[in-house]
């Protein structure tokens, strides 16, 4: 009896839990039936020749052109799922291809109108004009090869290459005509992956643009050097500069930046100065967070201009101020013994998530790290900025450094700079075109393959989280209206008037008395094709500043003369390096002709820490009322300033020093506020209000 009793115990039990089973599953079906299924907001697709694939209701587009869906193809997909997908499609010529950066050209504006209306300005290259552009065609640049033009479709198709340099100075809309013509042909191609453009800044006023660093003036909205966004010590305004900046680039199809340098300006005969943001490393560090957010946004995206922050570990200190695009500027030294407070910047550029950092040519010389050019400096790459500072993103040479800054390796063949570069820690080579070299050293086993595997993925990872892959085209009729927009130029003219620095006002000379004859005129030092300096005298008064122009000192009450030198790292050549005015091509005589005889206010532009003491000393101020700064910006912004229309607000981003004397004992890695009493003229932080 007890055994049926029990029997029936565990039948009813079983009953129960069977029922319980059951209810539990028809629960969770039901649940699940009334789950939503993932939704996916569809992109806006950009193509021209390529097939779509339909899933679902949604479009993709076929880039290999097979007729399905693969998963690089797949929008829905994490980055690194579809860059190893792609990664493994891809050849080893591809890969070695996607691992190039070099200069691509535009037929250009001048060539355009030489065909008589042959071609477009926007055109690709494609060997439809001679080679040889100018009398200096073949020669060799220092950007790191020959003026000649190999045609895009070669670049694209035989060398695999998917990242250029854009240089050329042209507008807006034939920037963007160019680049849907460059991502049509990259659509053509087997695996239809798309170009990146990269370029140098392009914002900013600048008496001292060089190829290679900066360009001069662009369509682009215009605001103040880097040392003048600086010198306003307004962080929101540095941030609305990167973010308008960001607009305006991302309309015209540059989708990445050759920007920001996150040295330091401690040595104040160095050529590259002006495009640092001054001497403090906390305070650069702080503008540096700002660039990155501005451009990138909190993580990279398909609105975001992928920044390449350079020149790791930082360039600012170069023996005697020599700069290393050339032999006898090779050496970089820390007499001061901060090495580490050149960090500062980039750790805060990476922790922003800054896309991709670039080496300078330099080699360390009296440091714990190999005495080698950054780019093939395994310590500071490799265990420094991937180690230490947990760099992961791309580490992307200067333009040259395997085939003419080879500088610490220049007994190693081709083939050895290649293993030596990429086993140290570079992922992608600037200034080569042509991958064979590289191909080479991986066939004969020299590298391995998955030195190049990681360098692709890292390259293939910021492409997809750009959005390339779905949409690499823009629209003109949209670059031509927002670049340069009114929308910018409000904020932009605050940036330019905030930037400029009083550093004297004797008498309180300042702001200008109304109705007071004013002779006004720029000494410019001659630029890149010009001749001799540039003077030009301001008799124009569209501002109604309530001040009489005058056109000669003798009707003057006052004259205001805007010094605006200029250096070159074209220039140098080895010689012991002077930043006083007359040796930056400015013909002081005229300047102390018209000071000695006349009231003057003394406005320098500063892209270098000049030393005035040829034209002003606080010992014997002479005929100088007034002493203020600039750091690029226009002759209406500064009469603002000097009327009192603008109390002025700048602060000096570096210390200037007092004479050659102080330049020539001052300690390369040491900022000039720290360089001791009797260094400066005008100190680091200084500047004066109304």
């Amino acid at each position: 009896m007890k055994s049926l009793l029990h029997s029936i115990h565990l039948r009813r039990i079983s009953r129960i839990i069977t029922a319980g089973v059951i209810s539990l599953t028809l629960v969770g079906l039901l649940l699940y039936s009334c789950q939503e299924k993932p939704h996916y907001q569809q992109p806006e697709l950009g193509y021209r020749s390529l097939s779509i694939i339909e899933v679902d209701g949604l479009q993709f587009k076929d880039l290999n052109k097979n007729g399905q869906l693969d998963p690089y193809e797949d929008w829905r997909l994490g980055t690194d799922e579809r860059s190893a997908d792609l990664l493994s499609k891809m050849s080893l010529d591809q890969k070695a291809g996607f691992m190039m950066i070099n200069s691509l050209s535009m037929l250009g504006t001048r060539k355009a109108q030489a065909s008589g209306g042959t071609y477009s300005a926007s055109d690709l290259e494609e060997g439809q004009v001679p080679q040889e552009r100018s009398e200096q065609a073949n020669r060799p640049n220092f950007i790191g090869g020959m003026n000649t033009v190999t045609s895009s479709t070669k670049l694209v198709k035989e060398f695999h290459n998917r990242h250029f340099i854009l240089r050329s100075n042209e507008s807006a809309r034939i920037i963007a005509e160019w680049n849907n013509k460059l991502q049509e042909l990259c659509e053509s191609d087997s695996l239809g992956i798309p170009a990146i453009i990269t370029s140098n800044p392009r914002n900013h006023i600048t008496s001292n643009a060089s190829i290679g660093t900066s360009l001069d003036a662009t369509v682009f909205t215009a605001w103040p050097g880097e040392l003048g966004l600086s010198a306003t010590r307004d962080l929101s305004l540095i941030r609305d500069f990167a973010d308008f900046s960001r607009q305006e680039w991302h309309a015209a199809g540059i989708r990445k930046g050759y920007m920001y340098m996150a040295d330091l300006a401690t040595e104040p005969r160095w050529s590259r100065v002006n495009g640092t943001f001054g001497e403090d490393p906390e305070w650069v560090a702080e503008i540096i967070k700002e660039i990155v957010l501005g451009f990138q946004g909190e993580k990279l995206g398909p609105e975001s201009i992928a920044l390449t922050m350079k020149h790791f570990p930082g360039g600012g200190s170069g023996k005697g101020g020599q700069d290393s695009h050339f032999d006898w500027g090779k050496e970089q030294v820390f007499p001061g013994g901060r090495f580490y407070e050149n960090l500062l910047p980039f750790r805060a550029a990476i922790d922003a998530g800054a896309s991709a950092i670039m080496p300078y040519y330099s080699m360390p010389v009296g440091t714990e790290f190999e005495e080698v050019g950054y780019a093939y400096n395994k310590g500071a790459l490799t265990e420094l900025l991937r180690g230490e500072l947990g760099f992961k993103g791309i580490i992307n040479t200067d333009t040259g450094p395997l085939t003419r800054m080879v500088w610490g390796v220049e007994d190693l063949t081709l083939s050895e700079r290649y293993k030596k570069a990429i086993e140290a820690g570079s992922n992608i080579i600037s200034g080569v075109s042509d991958p064979a070299a590289l191909i080479e050293v991986v066939t004969s086993g020299m590298v391995g393959m998955e030195y190049i595997d990681n360098s692709v993925l890292l390259l293939l990872k910021e492409k997809f989280d750009l959005g390339l892959f779905e949409n690499p085209y823009v629209d003109p009729d949209a670059a031509e209206n927002i670049v340069g927009g009114e929308s910018y130029k409000e904020k932009a003219g605050l940036a330019l008037r905030k930037s400029i620095v009083l550093l004297r006002n004797e008498n309180s000379a300042l702001p200008l008395k109304p109705n007071a004859k004013i002779y006004f005129e720029t000494f410019k030092a001659p630029g890149r094709g010009e001749e001799g300096n540039q003077r030009k005298v301001l008799l124009e008064n569209d501002a109604n500043y309530d001040l009489e122009f005058v056109s000669s000192v003798s009707e003057a009450d006052l004259a205001i003369q805007w010094v605006i030198p200029s250096t070159s790292l074209f220039n140098s050549d080895g010689a012991p390096i002077s930043i006083s005015l007359s040796k930056a091509t400015i013909n002081i005589d005229p300047i102390n002709e018209i000071s000695a005889n006349t009231p003057t206010i003394l406005v320098v532009d500063y892209s270098n820490p000049w030393v005035i003491n040829e034209i002003y000393n606080d010992e014997d101020k002479g005929n100088v009322q007034a002493v203020l700064a600039t750091f690029g910006t226009t002759p209406e912004a500064l009469l603002d300033v000097l009327t009192g229309k603008f109390n002025p607000q700048g602060k000096m981003p570096f210390s200037t020093p007092i004479s050659d004397e102080a330049v020539e004992n001052n300690l390369e890695d040491v900022p000039g506020y720290m360089e001791g009493e009797g260094y400066a003229l005008f100190h680091y932080k200084e500047g004066m209000s109304y």
